[in-house]
């Protein structure tokens, strides 16, 4: 579908929208049913050790006799466990009565090991960089240590696509499908300055001080929220007030209501840490491959869904297209767009015609 007619398709009329993924804005206090793998101390790809390292992670659904029936899922960028339940549940693809689902959380967010709950002196501005490779390699401690040895499916949104990309081309021989939607294998220029513009916003509020905070900058995270505004979601979705089937009142309403209230719940330090993983990703970037980009997808084995909104301005289209035909190893791969107007939150559980993609495209990659 092309970019016009996916956005003339794409009526008010024609959608429900679903704010409960982002209505919750769970804290990262918020541990019920998560559990806590030890990793000890980590060498990192830095350089240094982070010691004492634990990884957050939570389970759904049971793990079958023969271990065949693994799904991995990965947190998204500030996102915390329980933001990527909407997913999951019966009569979905991620269906826990079928599969056994691990739901990980990337080092940084505040429920794995991150500058807010680290001891000194690696807490705050002093935690220690975590690239898109130690991520995965730590997640693969936690999955092996139930005794796995193939995983049936990786998925995940945005940052949490660009681990899933990692897994792939990581364990090809472990991992027997991906599933990455609205996320890319490497980050590009121009998400990279997107970037910079939330770490702006952080960093230039007085209260920061350097990382070493006595209370949260709530006017630099403040920022963050309105600088998210405008790139989360697409020009067709303000023209067209979307928002208002959000149930808010004004624009004003939305930016405060929605986006400045989702990251004021979030540590300073954890999205400046996060921000970094995210900037730095490259599935490349590791011994295996040496920065060789068509290598790393090259070595992807798995069937493979890539998934990418028409209006996403984080991850464009033709990114994914470029990545996708680097994937020459795969036993099948294919390219789906997500038509619609949410952009880049077409992958966030936000409105049910973006999600109906995504868990029928899920659905049919499982059957396979």
């Amino acid at each position: 579908m092309s970019f016009a007619s996916a956005l003339t398709s794409f009526s008010r009329s024609a959608l429900r929208y679903n704010v409960r993924a982002f209505a919750s804005y769970t804290p990262p206090g918020n541990m019920a049913g998560v559990s806590l793998f030890s990793l000890g101390n980590v060498q990192l790809q830095c350089g240094k050790t982070l010691p004492d390292a634990s990884l957050a992670y939570k389970t759904y659904g049971t793990l079958n006799a023969a271990k065949d029936n693994v799904i991995v899922y990965p947190s998204w960028y500030s996102g915390f466990i329980a933001d990527n339940e909407w997913l999951i549940g019966e009569g979905k693809a991620l269906d826990p009565a079928k599969y056994f689902i691990i739901v990980p959380c990337a080092l940084g967010n505040g429920q794995s090991s991150a500058p807010s709950n680290t001891p000194e002196p690696f807490n705050g501005p002093r935690f220690p960089n975590i690239s898109l490779y130690d991520n995965i390699t730590l997640q693969h401690r936690l999955v092996t240590s139930f005794g796995i040895e193939k995983i049936k499916l990786v998925t995940g949104w945005s940052m949490g696509a660009q681990q899933t990309f990692q897994w792939g081309s990581l364990y090809p021989d472990m991992v027997e499908r991906i599933a990455p939607f609205c996320g890319s294998a490497k980050t590009s220029p121009h998400n990279f300055v997107f970037l910079e513009g939330v770490k702006a916003g952080i960093i230039t509020d007085v209260a920061w001080k350097e990382g070493w905070y006595d209370e949260q900058p709530k006017r630099g995270l403040r920022s963050v929220g309105r600088i998210y505004a405008g790139w989360g979601l697409s020009q067709p979705f303000y023209k067209q007030e979307l928002w208002r089937g959000m149930g808010f009142a004004s624009l004003e309403d939305f930016l405060v209501g929605f986006w400045e209230r989702f990251f004021l719940l979030r540590d300073a330090n954890n999205m400046l840490a996060m921000l970094w993983s995210w900037q730095n990703a490259d599935i490349s970037a590791n011994h295996l491959y040496n920065g060789d980009i068509k290598k790393a997808l090259g070595a992807i084995k798995a069937k493979s869904v890539v998934l990418s909104p028409t209006t996403d301005l984080y991850f464009p289209i033709e990114d994914n297209a470029w990545e996708v035909e680097q994937m020459t190893g795969a036993a099948a791969v294919k390219h789906v767009e997500i038509p619609g107007a949410f952009g880049h939150f077409a992958g966030g559980g936000l409105c049910d015609a973006d999600t109906a993609v995504i868990d029928k495209e899920l659905k049919e990659l499982l059957a396979q």
